[in-house]
């Protein structure tokens, strides 16, 4: 075929010129889905702001961290928004090593299109990274290259390398925090061969079908539910050869993966490279948008952070403490409060005795008095005039509240809406200044839009609704208008009906935090399925099934299949919701259920989370070590209730103080001359009872000199505590 303009063919055979082939990227800049309706009618997904940066900016940044040369981006609905943003934008301007072409494919409805036009386009002449324009990662990508190119030395089949994680487990939702439908899979322990993959495993099923042939042809096997798929592929050019060949791979892992492994003619093969410190997610919905937002401003995916030049769209941040994120020009009222972990953007304006917790706010807003925005993303130019409420909501650009609207948990407002005043959206509604379509495309299906434009005529005032989903605040001045068909009064925009499911499927996917009712059914479930699986150990199947190795289960016994560092930072991460806000009952089922997940006991419970606690206190501003003592006490006093929890037995409270000596030594060493001060203060609230202290203290007569270390400061206060222990003996 002829050769496409501005784009390399692939015609040299030349041992030597192929060796020379830069690093390639594919980027699908669509997701092919409709998860981010209604917004994604209007804009495409990937120009969406992730905390206040386009999500293909993070995609893009880390392509070029990890030195990819050449960056395909395949754009399909929305087209043209994207190549504009691209011709603008830093990585077409820069000079350098990474190169960003933009391929249009606008007829491409599904992934198998986009690769098959890829194919056609000749662009590919050897191994190359496939990744979506949704996927935000700090990983290297060396050691994954590396055995995907040694293995495609010693075996040809071998056409694809897929990058995957220990998932954030949550026992309760059998979910991931990301909110993904459950993934199983199985690989081969030896050469991490990916054998059987399922992505939309049936909830209330106990049991998985499996090939006996797969059973017999593999002397072991693990079977793995709690793996991510990061969606980062490392890829032969067999690949975009394969979905050329056969038109019904349309998605990536439905279709491609699972076609291949049931494939025996072919013999084509997957195999699995699993990162551990580093950071890779897909923002697949809301509630993944939410999660990763979160994971942002808590620098778990450092560097790509707000505070960090890394891309030229974002504005210089200045990072606060308890990590706030502030840009330079943020008009604040005295008496409006910025909590912790929030990111207020340039040019927004915030009235008196406002309130912004744990939320994003974009550029150019303008918030009015009185207003209270808590767990929310507010894009850019937004107005919300006084007295208004937003609870877990996601507000798209030029959106207008006047004032008094009530935003409930996991509302979306859509581009340029307005509501009335006194107007209370009702939880999980999404409103747009488009009607709802009539046809409900598959989550495989294009987004179907107008490719040349972005522009959406507004609707007329008296757009219709649906009034039973528009409750107005009651109010006598308003009473007349209780009936109004409109988004309230001097209101546009159309509110959409909920999917088929109705709330009982949105909240799995929502921005909101799941539901308290939600999390204590699935924890009675949890426990419901934990005794039928420990009753169905002893009936495994008769000879010729699925056998239990002696020395293993095949579920990475042998290894430290629970880490106890990343219990301890998931603990964490759900000690900062509490800080946000989230409600401690909340937190104490997540823990619990996080203590399921990684096989911990109530010990392990109680020492991270008096780490998270004291960190916490860490963060204050402090100039002297007396500050610091009241800090902590100020900590320890609020927090003293939640982790009495997982304070039951001595021995737990000795699993605290071994944590504290731990953090003096390590990782908190401001801590260790207030040591017997803050040790005093833990006996005074009665969090830590005089047996604990008395027996830890016991523990370490027999201990090396430098295990005393924190004993011997302590003696005058060990001393009192044996004194009174005697008196009142006596």
């Amino acid at each position: 075929m002829a050769q496409k303009k501005g784009l390399r063919s692939s015609s040299s055979d030349d041992p030597e010129e192929l060796a020379r082939v830069p690093l390639q990227a594919v980027l699908l800049a669509d997701s092919f889905a409709t998860k981010f309706r209604p917004i994604t009618l209007e804009r495409p997904k990937v120009l969406l702001p992730l905390v206040n940066a386009p999500m293909i900016d993070y995609t893009l940044a880390w392509l070029e961290s990890v030195g990819v040369e050449e960056a395909f981006v395949l754009c399909c609905a929305h087209s043209q928004q994207v190549k504009d943003y691209l011709n603008k934008s830093q990585w077409m301007k820069q000079q350098g090593t990474f190169a960003v072409q933009p391929i249009e494919s606008r007829d491409s409805i599904s992934a198998g299109d986009a690769l098959r036009a890829i194919y056609n386009f000749g662009v590919i002449r050897g191994d190359f990274v496939l990744v979506s324009g949704d996927t935000v990662s700090n990983m290297s990508l060396k050691e994954a290259l590396q055995e995907h190119k040694e293995r495609r030395k010693k075996d040809p089949l071998a056409v694809m390398t897929m990058v995957i994680k220990q998932s954030k487990p949550s026992s309760l939702t059998h979910q991931t925090r990301l909110g993904n439908d459950e993934i199983l899979m199985a690989i081969d322990p030896d050469t991490k061969e990916l054998l059987y993959y399922e992505d939309k495993t049936d909830q209330s099923q106990r049991f998985i079908t499996l090939d006996k042939m797969l059973l017999a042809n593999t002397p072991t096997l693990h079977l793995h539910n709690d793996k991510q798929d990061c969606y980062i592929d490392i890829c032969s050019p067999e690949v975009l050869s394969l979905f050329t060949d056969n038109f019904d791979y349309q998605h990536l892992r439905r279709h491609f993966v699972k076609g291949l492994l049931v494939d025996d003619l072919m013999g084509y093969k997957i195999f699995t490279h699993e990162i551990h410190s580093s950071y890779a997610a897909r923002i697949d919905n809301f509630r993944s948008y939410d999660t990763i937002s979160k994971d942002i401003i808590q620098r778990w995916a450092y560097p790509m952070v707000p505070d960090v030049q890394y891309f030229g769209s974002c504005s210089q941040m200045k990072l606060d403490r308890l990590g706030i994120y502030k840009a330079p020009e943020v008009n604040q009222s005295r008496t409006a409060q910025i909590r912790a972990f929030s990111l207020v953007g340039n040019g927004t304006t915030i009235g008196d005795h406002s309130e912004i917790s744990n939320s994003v706010i974009g550029q150019g807003c303008t918030i009015g008095r009185n207003v209270s925005i808590q767990g929310s993303y507010i894009w850019d130019n937004v107005i919300i005039e006084d007295d208004c409420k937003l609870s877990h909501a996601l507000v798209c650009d030029g959106v207008h509240l006047r004032a008094g609207v009530v935003l409930e948990p996991g509302v979306i407002l859509s581009f340029k809406v307005e509501v009335g005043q006194k107007i209370v959206i009702p939880a999980y509604s999404k409103v747009s200044l488009l009607p709802q379509p009539s046809k409900q495309d598959s989550d495989e299906e294009l987004e179907y839009a107008d490719a040349n434009s972005g522009v959406v005529e507004s609707p007329s005032i008296t757009s219709i609704v649906n009034t039973r989903n528009v409750d107005p605040v009651p109010d006598s001045s308003d009473a007349e208008h209780s009936d109004t068909s409109e988004v309230g009064i001097s209101g546009v925009g159309y509110i959409w009906l909920t999917s088929e499911g109705g709330h009982e499927e949105e909240w799995r996917h929502s921005i909101a935090p799941i539901p308290a009712e939600k999390l204590m059914e699935f924890f009675l479930s949890a426990h419901a399925d934990l005794e039928v699986s420990n009753q169905d150990v002893n009936s495994l199947p008769a000879s010729g099934e699925l056998q239990v190795d002696s020395e293993s289960t095949g579920f990475d016994d042998g290894e430290d299949y629970r880490d106890s560092a990343d219990f301890e930072k998931e603990v964490e991460a759900t000690f900062h919701r509490a800080l946000a806000g989230v409600n401690q009952d909340n937190v104490i089922l997540e823990i619990n259920s996080l203590r399921l997940s990684y096989n911990m006991s109530h010990a392990d419970c109680a020492g991270s989370l008096f780490y998270s606690i004291m960190r916490s206190a860490l963060a204050f501003p402090h100039s002297c070590n007396r500050e610091l003592l009241l800090n902590t006490g100020k900590e320890l006093g609020r927090w003293k209730d939640l982790l009495k929890h997982y304070l039951k037995t001595i021995d737990e409270e000795i699993e605290v103080l071994l944590k504290f000596e731990e953090m003096c030594l390590e990782t908190a060493k401001e801590f260790a001359p207030l040591f017997s001060a803050i040790l005093n203060h833990l006996y005074e609230k009665d969090i830590l009872s005089e047996d604990a202290i008395l027996s830890w203290a016991e523990e370490k007569e027999g201990a090396d000199e430098s295990d005393k270390i924190f004993v011997k400061q302590s003696e005058q206060f060990l001393k009192w505590l044996r004194e009174a222990s005697e008196d009142e003996d006596e």
